[in-house]
């Protein structure tokens, strides 16, 4: 067996093999396919001060070798997920991580507040690029400016590991990262969806109530291979890889192009043990390679 733990940051993992927030639920969805205890790490769902309802139906539409989705994070708030979630994960045996989004500075100031409280919840994952939601969310994660302050914000009541999830919607996601990481980012996860759309020709109509929706699957690995490996290049803060992530081999990829870690998300609804076979694969690969650790491939690629 290969040594497969890393850090991000403080922050130890087991393995690098994560699952993204909205594609898995709180986990314990998932316990009946596997044993998620295996995990790296869990990104719950994400989580709002407040609750939200989320966007009007339809919210979801398949598109070749991807989906296109609308959710709107839809949560029923930081509070209810403190008094009725928290108790039920806080004894999974790996670190349980929760995606903190907001529509205002204060909003997430309050939210990554309220989940700083909660003892074994070890880090959050700061979503300053969800392009679902009609105030806050991208609308801080395309500009310097605009992601610096959110960060800077929640840095100062934030004492744990601090990641933040860039938008891949910008023109220089480098120069985003490097803002963040000025800021006091602990690490970066990258890519967030791409802005997309789809339409029904028969009716003339956008098939999504909210018109454009977030692109993921298959379809944005190469776009998100590039900026994971143009902000390795940027920063000197640990990187998250995610984007189309659907077998060991696509890791694999996403490690020697500079990620410390991944995470798989919409493969998730197509194999729901997808996580547990890329743990197992990437141990093979580095077997196979001679790679007494996983942490030999990290940056490892050869121009």
């Amino acid at each position: 067996m290969a040594e497969l733990s890393v850090n991000i940051g403080n922050l130890p993992l087991k393995n690098p093999v994560m699952t993204a927030s909205g594609t898995f639920g709180y986990g314990i969805e998932y316990a009946d396919f596997m044993d998620i205890s295996r995990l790296g790490g869990i990104f719950v769902k994400g989580t709002t001060y407040h609750p939200r309802k989320g966007n009007p139906y339809p919210r979801m539409a398949e598109t070749p070798s991807g989906m296109l989705n609308a959710v709107g994070l839809q949560n029923k708030g930081s509070e209810y997920f403190a008094e009725h979630i928290y108790p039920q994960i806080k004894d999974i045996d790996t670190n349980m991580i929760v995606n903190v989004s907001g529509s205002t500075v204060e909003t997430y100031v309050a939210c990554a507040e309220r989940i700083a409280e909660l003892e074994k919840i070890p880090a959050i994952e700061l979503n300053i690029s969800c392009p679902n939601v009609k105030s806050g969310g991208m609308a801080f994660g395309v500009t310097c400016a605009g992601a610096a302050e959110v960060v800077r914000a929640v840095r100062r009541v934030y004492p744990k590991t601090l990641i933040v999830k860039l938008s891949p919607n910008v023109t220089d996601i480098t120069e985003i990262a490097r803002a963040v990481e000025a800021e006091g980012a602990d690490a970066v996860s990258l890519i967030n969806t791409m802005l997309g759309m789809a339409i029904d020709a028969e009716k003339r109509r956008p098939v999504l109530s909210t018109v454009t929706g977030g692109l993921s699957g298959p379809c944005v690995k190469p776009v998100a291979l590039r900026m994971v490996w143009q902000t390795s290049k940027a920063v000197k803060i640990p990187i998250i890889g995610l984007g189309g992530i659907s077998n060991w081999k696509d890791a694999v990829e996403f490690m020697l192009a500079g990620a410390t870690a991944i995470q798989i998300g919409t493969y998730n609804f197509i194999d729901p043990t997808i996580s547990i076979k890329v743990i197992d694969g990437i141990n093979d690969y580095c077997e196979r390679h001679g790679f007494k650790s996983v942490r030999e491939i990290i940056g490892a690629l050869e121009n």
